[in-house]
């Protein structure tokens, strides 16, 4: 895990997303792709057509720009490797035509301000772009990589996904529990707890049985606070319809709850 794609936008959750991708570059000793989107307003409506969905473009403009200038200072500081591209777009849609060479994708896990075009980003570039993606709450400061790390498995392929895609990062954590919600997938907890034994780690396996999905995400929650974890490895899940992102209860619950960092794949 080298290449790290962070979202930079001038809102309430670019602050977490930028320390906790600083985190994992430093790390695993990373490059930092700061892709920063101007928003293109594509639904502007009659009331903001021609001179106000100019002066709103306008504005979204100036305000990147002095956000990349505030950024850039501080990164001259950080010791990292970085680089930066400037796009104006869809932000789904640049994350998506960014994120080929991407190792992994920084977004936040849920927006505070209620954007239609901020929300629900992590869950759709999992899902679209098949890497590797830390959803990080906008509250959250960093990444607490050497904390304990919790994986939410329940053998589907998607939990196999998010596993094996954060091996790097569950290498750095001082304890892995290895939670087994609802194992009705093709390979058992007892499974993935030998493959990351191969790769020099060694969950502590926990089974929970007989839960209603309601109740899932509250337990991984539960059990997280117990176990101070840093962070929270997942699958991602959804049904597409009409070209809509229609995520499964657990992943819209864990995105819109967690406190916790999540490392999410579909």
């Amino acid at each position: 895990m080298k290449n790290v794609l962070l979202l930079v936008h001038d809102d309430d959750g670019q602050e977490a997303r930028y320390q906790a991708a600083l985190d994992v570059v430093r790390a695993v000793g990373g490059h930092l792709e700061c892709l920063d989107v101007a928003i293109m307003p594509e639904y502007i409506g009659d009331y903001f057509s021609g001179a106000g969905g100019a002066s709103l473009l306008a504005d979204e403009r100036e305000a990147e720009t002095a956000n990349r200038k505030r950024l850039e200072e501080r990164l001259a500081r950080e010791g990292v490797s970085w680089s930066w591209t400037d796009v104006l777009d869809d932000p789904a849609r640049a994350i998506e035509q960014a994120a080929d060479l991407a190792d992994l994708i920084v977004l936040s896990s849920a927006a505070l301000e209620e954007r239609e075009d901020l929300r629900n980003l992590a869950g759709k570039a999992a899902c679209e772009t098949g890497h590797l993606v830390l959803a990080v709450p906008p509250k959250a400061r960093g990444l607490a990589l050497a904390d304990t790390a919790l994986i939410a498995w329940n053998g589907s392929h998607e939990a196999e996904t998010a596993l094996r895609a954060a091996v790097p990062l569950l290498a750095l954590a001082t304890e892995t529990i290895l939670f087994d919600i609802d194992d009705k997938g093709t390979h058992s907890a007892n499974s993935a707890a030998s493959y990351l034994s191969r790769h020099g780690i060694h969950p502590v396996v926990e089974m929970v049985r007989g839960k209603r999905d309601d109740a899932i995400y509250s337990l991984i929650l539960e059990r997280a606070r117990a176990a101070n974890a840093g962070y929270i490895v997942m699958g991602a899940f959804h049904h597409s319809r009409a070209a809509e992102y229609v995520f499964g209860g657990v992943t819209r619950s864990m995105l819109q709850e967690s406190e916790f960092p999540l490392l999410i794949a579909h």
